[in-house]
């Protein structure tokens, strides 16, 4: 569990004004001081996180966040930044004192509520002062997820807020997906295509490909990993056809010009479009491609930040992919980790990567904000497929 990828952690925010205790709360949750703690309004700066282990949840990570009633200019920087963790956020908790919620929790409420986050009340610092039955009754009507404890003298405050984590985790972590989930079956045989090429990482396989090859494995599947020059001998070679073959979308061509028609083929990046994102709006997405015009601009989304290199695929090939499909000049823009555009609307088409590196919620946040700007989204795979001409082939297993 410890190994397990922070992308397929479950993410537990941890949100309140300043110095209702947010800190100190998350530091009795992981056992270690995480988060400094001090009587100073606003000594969490940004967002901090915890990656462990807390059973019977499983592989967890924590995210301490600055307060939500932050001052100044700098404090208004740093609720931007809090603001932001909500989109990567499975289940949020809401961190208040004796004086209650007030417009600062509505708000932070509100926003969970639009995107259903699940929300735990927990009402800090009871050792000093209880609060009132009127303002916890106030907070009841919003959550019957509460608790009312201390984390300076509660010896049951893990327990407690424990407990309503169980009571809230959302139904994908208690029955996590499979990425390969309508894809194979148990027993039968599947094909990796592995390109090593510049961006192949050394002495090892980028995380898609790992995950994968990992739940085939589990799913007892007879497995050969290939690269794409050696794809057409690995065929001629397996007395039983293999039920599927899985690309990197980067060599979905010479891929798809190789497999026999009889055969399924899709891609990691459009495996990680469902598990990930919603693969039906992707594909819509992908569809406007052929409604580009002269000047439109494109949002391309990494969730990790790495070194480009000279035939990048977000930076160089999916522009020039596109750039053939459509014969338009299009304008690229780039975001990269947990940024995100805040001007959706300014963009034609936004294009998302795989999210091996990001959790669901995120990606999920995303494509919500795209819907309710009406602005088309896609992602890697789906795009290099449409582009080529082979997106029906490569989804139409999921979709029936």
């Amino acid at each position: 569990m410890q190994k397990t990828p922070k992308a397929l952690r479950l993410h537990i925010g941890i949100f309140g004004r300043r110095n209702v205790g947010k800190s100190s709360i998350i530091n009795k949750l992981t056992h270690q001081n995480i988060s400094i703690v001090s009587n100073v309004a606003g000594t969490t700066t940004d967002a901090v996180e915890k990656t462990m282990e807390m059973l019977p949840l499983g592989p967890v990570v924590f995210i301490d966040t600055a307060g939500i009633d932050d001052i100044g200019e700098l404090g208004k920087q740093r609720v931007d930044k809090t603001l932001k963790v909500i989109d990567r956020t499975d289940i949020a908790i809401i961190v208040c004192d004796k004086d209650g919620w007030d417009e600062f929790e509505n708000e932070l409420f509100k926003k969970f509520q639009e995107i259903k986050i699940p929300t735990i009340a927990v009402i800090n610092k009871t050792d000093l002062k209880e609060i009132s039955q009127e303002k916890f009754d106030y907070i009841k009507e919003k959550t019957n997820s509460i608790v009312k404890t201390s984390a300076q003298s509660d010896e049951n405050i893990i327990i407690k807020i424990k407990q309503e984590l169980i009571n809230n985790v959302p139904e994908e972590f208690i029955t996590p997906p499979s990425v390969v989930e309508g894809a194979i079956e148990d027993g039968e045989n599947a094909i990796l295509v592995t390109p090593i090429d510049k961006e192949a990482p050394k002495g090892r396989l980028i995380l898609p490909e790992v995950q994968v090859l990992r739940e085939l494995l589990d799913k007892n599947c007879q497995t050969i990993v290939v690269t794409e020059k050696s794809l057409k001998k690995a065929l001629s070679m397996t007395k039983e056809p293999p039920k599927i073959v899985i690309t990197d979308s980067q060599a979905f061509k010479e891929v798809n010009d190789i497999v026999p028609e009889n055969i399924n083929l899709t891609s990691f990046s459009i495996l990680f479009a469902r598990l990930k994102g919603d693969l039906k709006t992707f594909i819509e997405g992908a569809k406007t491609i052929k409604e580009l015009q002269d000047g439109d601009k494109i949002l391309i989304c990494e969730s990790c930040t790495h070194h480009q290199i000279a035939d990048d695929i977000g930076q160089v090939k999916i522009p020039n992919f596109l750039r053939k499909k459509t014969g338009k000049n299009l304008i690229f823009e780039y975001y990269s980790s947990h940024q995100f555009a805040e001007n959706i609307k300014d963009y034609k088409l936004i294009i998302h990567c795989g999210g091996c590196m990001t959790n669901r919620r995120e990606i999920l946040s995303r494509i919500l904000k795209c819907k309710n700007a009406n602005v088309p989204i896609t992602n890697y795979g789906v795009t290099i497929a449409y582009c080529l001409g082979i997106l029906d082939r490569a989804t139409e297993m999921f979709m029936k």
